[in-house]
């Protein structure tokens, strides 16, 4: 893999955090790339499936589903927390010890086991009957609406809403949804008009079924970015608190953490919660809200945001007594050299606050689209959640640029605050920025989910899991 890296042999630590080691070649970076977004695709395939499949294994028509299901969703997200915990621990020794070819190389077998585990189990799934490609109802919806848009309910050549007969949809595997009065325009997809003729086009005339998909997802779309700022504050804390903690002292007793294993905290703190969450939380909150499950969907998505204001409210409060604490000893120029009288397990209070936000506000948010997207439309509901986690990190670039920009210049010699020399640097305004955006967040989520109307009241046929 020599070849595919830029030469090492002079890139200390120092040099690697100044920005002073050769620079990767173009076409490094074009491999480095091809090979990321690749990953990428990968995970874009198994997000949205896996957790909308493994629901897909629960009967509707079961008493116990909904307790089925919210198991389920927390033992998923508790088997995502696992894998990151594994990865900040056995894959950051083995890449330590070995390098990272093993390190990738240990990635890519587990991910070939747990591939052929999941084919082995295939005869035992559950299996819904495949709707069609989602995306193209979506478009043909809108290119009928588009092509209607002229046209007038009240015009003599009205014939109605169109939809078909029978107790089913047009949809394979389907059940009828209702129509709505939200998003007249779409409605104009299913106008009926004696022009269409008996056998229409799907680009010109849509099923009422097909328009109210499209409506809710549209009416989905504010619930999943209101998360995006919570991906934005884990996406800095992945970053910022490991700078914090090069400048403490890492030491458990006469055992030395590295520092790029402190990310693991979050993880076991969410690996903790999620095993007392059965037991402590949800009788606690079943006395107050009276819900089986202790508080619906969207409450539970607040209670992470909540908690994630929290979380990086005291990582600002933290961080000012940290620089303070530096400058008063004599560290100020000395930002890679850590502080022996200042443990970095103070750290572990954000971390274990912004590991209850996770809990809360992502396990919520898969289980509430899961059953409130479309029937034939499970893993688009369950895309959301993913597409906000990708948000989330491009708006933590964008804004550290902004930041960046904004608060330094080198002709006037003004550091930023995300300066590489943290004890010069000014992260605690940063956190606290981070506070203002996620409160503001925090009002947007409130007034969505005041207006959210939860939809198991609009649909009037449930479609039948089959095996194949």
């Amino acid at each position: 893999m020599g070849i595919f890296t830029p030469d090492q042999e002079r890139c200390d630590q120092l040099t690697l955090l100044l920005g002073n080691c050769e620079p990767a070649k173009p076409w490094q970076m074009l491999y480095l790339y091809a090979v990321l977004y690749i990953t990428g695709l990968g995970a874009a395939g198994i997000r949205p499936c896996v957790s909308s499949f493994g629901a897909d294994q629960f009967d509707e028509r079961s008493k116990d589903y909904k307790s089925h299901l919210d198991r389920f969703f927390n033992f998923f997200y508790l088997s995502v927390t696992i894998g990151a915990i594994v990865a900040f621990t056995l894959v950051v020794y083995i890449q330590m010890k070995h390098g990272w070819g093993l390190a990738f190389g240990t990635l890519a077998i587990a991910m070939g086991i747990s591939n052929m585990v999941f084919f082995v189990g295939t005869p035992l799934y559950r299996h819904r009957l495949p709707g069609g490609s989602p995306l193209t109802r979506v478009a043909q919806v809108l290119v009928a609406a588009f092509r209607k848009r002229k046209a007038e309910f009240s015009s003599g050549e009205f014939v109605g809403l169109y939809e078909v007969l029978g107790r089913q949809s047009a949809v394979k595997g389907s059940g009828k949804i209702a129509h709505t009065d939200d998003f007249r325009c779409l409605d104009k997809a299913a106008l009926q008009l004696k022009e269409d003729g008996p056998d229409p086009s799907p680009w010109r005339l849509c099923t009422v079924t097909q328009v109210e998909e499209v409506k809710i997802l549209i009416k989905l779309i504010p619930i999943p970015a209101c998360t995006i700022v919570l991906s934005l504050v884990l996406t800095e804390y992945l970053t910022l608190s490991v700078q914090q903690a090069y400048t403490m002292n890492t030491h458990m007793g006469r055992l030395k953490l590295p520092v790029t294993c402190m990310p693991v905290f979050p993880g076991l703190s969410i690996f903790l919660i999620l095993a007392l969450y059965y037991s402590l939380f949800v009788p606690l909150c079943r006395r107050v809200t009276g819900h089986p499950q202790g508080a619906s969907q969207l409450q539970r998505v607040g209670i992470g945001l909540a908690m994630s204001i929290l979380s990086v409210a005291w990582a600002g409060l933290f961080e000012r007594f940290r620089r303070n604490y530096a400058i008063k000893h004599g560290y100020q120029a000395s930002f890679l050299s850590p502080m022996p009288d200042l443990s970095a397990y103070w750290l572990l209070i954000q971390y274990c606050l912004i590991g209850i936000a996770e809990v809360f506000c992502i396990v919520g948010l898969l289980e509430f689209l899961y059953e409130e997207a479309p029937d034939a439309m499970k893993s688009i509901g369950s895309a959301y959640a993913a597409l906000a986690g990708g948000l989330g990190c491009f708006a933590a670039t964008i804004l550290n640029n902004i930041v960046k920009s904004v608060t330094g210049n080198e002709k006037e010699r003004r550091l930023s605050w995300l300066s590489q020399n943290i004890n010069t640097g000014r992260f605690d305004y940063f956190y606290w920025l981070l506070t203002i955006l996620s409160l503001i967040n925090f009002g947007v989520f409130l007034y969505s989910a005041w207006r959210y109307k939860y939809r198991a009241g609009h649909k009037t046929e449930s479609r039948e899991p089959v095996k194949i």
